[in-house]
């Protein structure tokens, strides 16, 4: 089972200007910049009923556990990458390095009255 999916940026163009990098484009309803230090972590397992949620990691390095029922999935992503993290699917983070990058949602996380598409496991 693929409870994360690796994805590639739609396109990169570098020159002696820079780079532009097309991270991804259709339907993203919110997009959230995240920096988090070395050995800090973040996530707590939580998961999202309906969103899916999909990142680009800017710079750094970071360790994804993921898990579904009985499906449990690690990962490392660094500087580059690009996943998707399905809705239903439990994750937290371990930040392997400072690490800055950008979480992309096709659905609203705050879904209105004081309420988010944000939940974690009980007890």
């Amino acid at each position: 089972m693929e409870l994360v999916k690796k994805l590639t940026t739609d396109f990169e163009y570098e020159d002696e200007r820079g780079l532009i990098c097309q991270i991804c484009h259709g339907d993203i309803a919110q997009v959230n910049y995240v920096f988090s230090k070395k050995g800090a972590v973040r996530g707590r397992f939580h998961y999202h009923k309906t969103a899916k949620e999909q990142f680009y990691v800017i710079r750094g390095k970071l360790h994804l556990e993921a898990y579904r029922g009985e499906c449990k999935e690690e990962y490392v992503f660094q500087t580059g990458d690009v996943f998707l993290i399905e809705n239903q699917v439990r994750h937290n983070f371990t930040y392997l390095e400072d690490t800055a990058l950008v979480s992309m949602y096709d659905t609203c996380v705050e879904t209105g009255e004081n309420k988010k598409d944000i939940f974690y496991d009980e007890g």
